[in-house]
């Protein structure tokens, strides 16, 4: 009995170069690291649980196919000829979720529509000028990465691409690849992805750097009470603003009118669409997302020497992004005579609504009576949107 091919898995590994099996190997156990992190909610588990099962998986079950060339059975994202293809997505049990909602963006709008459902525009309406200039000030990182990306090399569309990292939206990091950078639209993916779990670890670190604990713990003092937003009025600013955007920018429009029409129908009440897409697209989209990112990780994919440099640009981009955010911030605390906490500065980074909670884990730990969430949601909704306008600026400028 011929051993190599009763058992495929590790007898492909005598057939591919050391640095591809090494990297097999890794990979099988950085998904086992990913599973545990995101079981232990240090990297956020809705991602990190299914994408840390895929990688293993994927990495661990090659094997060979026709022509003594060596793969998986779950995907093949490489594809091109329609025969191929058609062929493939009847063998790999992935590949039709990947062909038609993860490669043509419906995947990422599905995701926008319900972080859309998540969103209360009230927050923004609350506060806009301070929502609008903190989320301008956390687009540091997708502005200034991208001349730095071109003096490493990377072409015009890899390198907005991967600056669309900074606005910490992994929907729209999706979106932009696809329609900049395709070749590069698995390792792009694959950083902002592992990345974006990191501001749940790292951004409270460098609030704790850029700003001294009585800033980080000051409660602001409310000069006059908020006026309630009805839901009408929060109607009318998204069907309105949604048209305007399109209307600007309409190479992004699917993402506009995804967001937005989750927002619409939240604040329509229309129960059964906010169950279905809240529960059901969200949470499905999100769990193949993971999946899909995780099975995408075989070690021949991320060989590619372009990742070293994606993942210095990844990291790069969010670090800018969070001390734009915080300058922001500080700008709001000096333009309101000091009447406000700089903390609400990293929520600007979009990642929602995630770092808004860091923002208010980050005040209630100074100061456990500090209370900034609505200003920090305003702030982190307006992300969204700014982040929204760089990645249509960019598509339309380079694509």
């Amino acid at each position: 009995m011929n051993l190599i091919n009763l058992f495929q898995g590790i007898g492909t590994m005598f057939y591919q170069s050391p640095q591809i099996v090494i990297c097999r190997i890794a990979l099988i156990f950085a998904g086992f690291l990913l599973v545990y992190l995101g079981k232990k909610e240090i990297l956020e588990p809705l991602i990190m649980v299914p994408m840390g099962v895929g990688m293993s998986a994927v990495n661990a079950g090659m094997l060979f196919l026709d022509g003594n060339k060596i793969g998986n059975l779950i995907i093949d994202p490489l594809l091109t000829s329609t025969d191929d293809l058609m062929k493939y997505m009847q063998i790999n049990f992935l590949q039709p979720v990947y062909t038609l909602t993860f490669s043509n963006g419906l995947i990422a709008c599905l995701v926008f529509m319900g972080i859309g459902i998540l969103c209360d525009l009230g927050y923004v309406l609350d506060h806009p000028f301070i929502s609008m200039t903190i989320a301008l000030f956390a687009e540091l990182g997708t502005i200034a990465t991208y001349p730095i990306a071109k003096l490493m090399g990377l072409s015009d569309g890899a390198a907005a691409a991967v600056s669309i990292i900074g606005g910490a939206d992994g929907p729209m990091v999706l979106f932009a690849s696809l329609k900049l950078a395709p070749e590069y639209f698995v390792p792009i993916s694959i950083v902002a992805y592992l990345y974006l779990s990191l501001t749940y670890g790292g951004y409270p670190y460098l609030i704790r750097l850029f700003i001294p604990k009585e800033l980080r713990g000051k409660a602001i003092k409310r000069e006059k009470p908020v006026q309630q937003t009805t839901s009408a009025e929060k109607i009318v600013f998204a069907v309105i603003a949604n048209a305007l955007l399109c209307l600007l920018f309409p190479v992004a429009a699917p993402l506009f009118l995804s967001f937005f029409l989750g927002i619409i129908i939240r604040e329509a009440g229309i129960s059964r669409y906010v169950s279905l897409v809240g529960d059901g697209f969200l949470y499905t989209a999100t769990f193949f997302l993971g999946l899909i990112l995780g099975v995408l990780c075989d070690a021949s994919t991320l060989l590619n020497p372009v990742v070293l440099k994606l993942l210095v640009l990844g990291m790069l981009s969010l670090l800018l992004s969070g001390i734009g955010g915080i300058i922001g911030g500080y700008v709001v605390y000096f333009a309101k005579g000091k009447n406000f906490n700089p903390t609400v500065g990293i929520a600007g980074v979009s990642c929602v609504p995630s770092t808004a909670k860091v923002a208010q884990k980050a005040a209630q730990k100074a100061n456990a009576s500090a209370f900034i969430l609505d200003y920090a949601l305003g702030a982190n909704i307006c992300g969204v949107i700014t982040t929204a306008i760089l990645t249509a600026i960019y598509v339309t400028l380079l694509s």
